[in-house]
């Protein structure tokens, strides 16, 4: 499920990404300028890169939201006192006898 999520994040943030830098900028930017002549008009045109930036802002708080709720809910609560306990010492190993003779 939050894979499906993620996904769905991701390809928001890259649409959004691309709308805004369709956006006519005061320097001009990457926008669709150009004049009044072409598909849609410079006013119609703002019109609907708003809109699309607004529904797309919209649907990118809202999986952002669930993420972090899922992300929440998928991890378990714990105590730090029981987690943090120290092993029982174990006997110390008693050294091992040498398998060649040192001295003649």
């Amino acid at each position: 499920m939050s894979t499906i999520i993620l996904v769905v994040h991701l390809l928001l943030a890259l649409a959004m990404i691309g709308v805004v830098l369709l956006q006519k900028s005061e320097g001009g930017g990457l926008g669709m300028g150009g004049g009044m002549s072409g598909f849609m008009t410079g006013r119609s045109t703002a019109n609907l890169l708003t809109r699309t930036t607004a529904i797309l802002a919209a649907g990118f708080m809202v999986t952002s939201i669930a993420l972090a709720l899922l992300a929440g809910v998928q991890r378990a609560p714990h105590s730090i006192i029981e987690q943090s306990q120290p092993a029982a010492p174990s006997a110390p190993a008693e050294p091992a006898a040498p398998s060649v003779p040192l001295t003649k």
